[in-house]
């Protein structure tokens, strides 16, 4: 009969997502009289284990502090709970090593028998939770991907330079703040005595914007030309990831 004697989860360890044990599940099972936390350092320093390596570190609420406040928890790779376990010396100690052993044993050949992970409801949950984690990961980066994809996709719409009222439109944003951003992030400005807004010059070199002279009619029949700046759409894509970002 195989007994979980300390539960299996996976957790990111450094890039990985990998099998892990609680410490505290492992210090209580060991029946150590020292207190936890002086435990955990001391093992970490005598098996010379590395954050994020071979254990992570975080606060979690719960029951464990007592007072209904975070506790410091440690989850350990199996590696190095089974380094502690063998260090402790114990029955306990040896018993604990030999079930991370089969841990790891049974792991493998699920992974090359299928049917015996559907087969067993140990190898299941540690699937399970894995896919669960996967899953939280993915609706993660899709929360983050799908502003910017809408903004690509109003941006494909646009032909040519805008000017700067009709980009707020079409970034859906109010002009006012579309004004001030751009003055915040220096792509405008305005010359003293100058009621014009004029392009920064790296702007213009990076082609975000563009002056575009128009030449109109005055009444009295005399022309007038008149620049004005204008948003290239390499320049409106910069600013809907800018504006979806929150940057902005």
């Amino acid at each position: 009969m195989y007994d979980e004697l300390i539960p299996i989860v996976a957790r990111h360890v450094g890039a990985d997502s990998i099998p892990t044990a609680s410490a505290r599940d492992l210090h209580a099972f060991l029946g150590v009289g020292k207190d936890f936390s002086n435990w955990i350092k001391d093992q970490i320093a005598r098996t010379r284990l590395l954050e994020n390596r071979d254990f992570i570190i975080f606060a979690e609420k719960g029951e464990n502090s007592g007072r209904g406040r975070s506790s410091i928890e440690y989850y350990l790779t199996i590696d190095a709970g089974k380094h502690i376990a063998m260090m402790s010396g114990t029955d306990r100690g040896f018993e604990v090593r030999d079930y991370f052993l089969e841990c790891e044993r049974r792991a493998k050949k699920a992974a090359m028998d299928p049917i015996l992970a559907l087969n067993d409801p140990v190898i299941m949950r540690k699937l399970l939770l894995t896919y669960s984690e996967r899953v939280l990961a993915l609706q993660a980066e899709n929360a983050v991907l799908v502003p910017k994809a809408e903004a690509l996709d109003r941006i494909a719409t646009a032909e040519g330079s805008l000017c700067i009222t009709d980009a707020a439109k079409t970034l859906q944003v109010q002009p006012r703040r579309v004004f001030t951003v751009l003055q915040e992030q220096r792509w405008i400005y305005r010359r003293v005595g100058c009621d014009r807004w004029i392009a920064y010059q790296d702007k213009l070199q990076q082609q975000l914007l563009e002056h575009k002279t128009t030449t109109v009619s005055r009444s009295d029949g005399s022309e007038k030309i008149i620049e004005q700046v204008r948003i290239t759409p390499k320049g409106l894509s910069k600013l809907a990831l800018l504006f979806q970002g929150g940057a902005a």
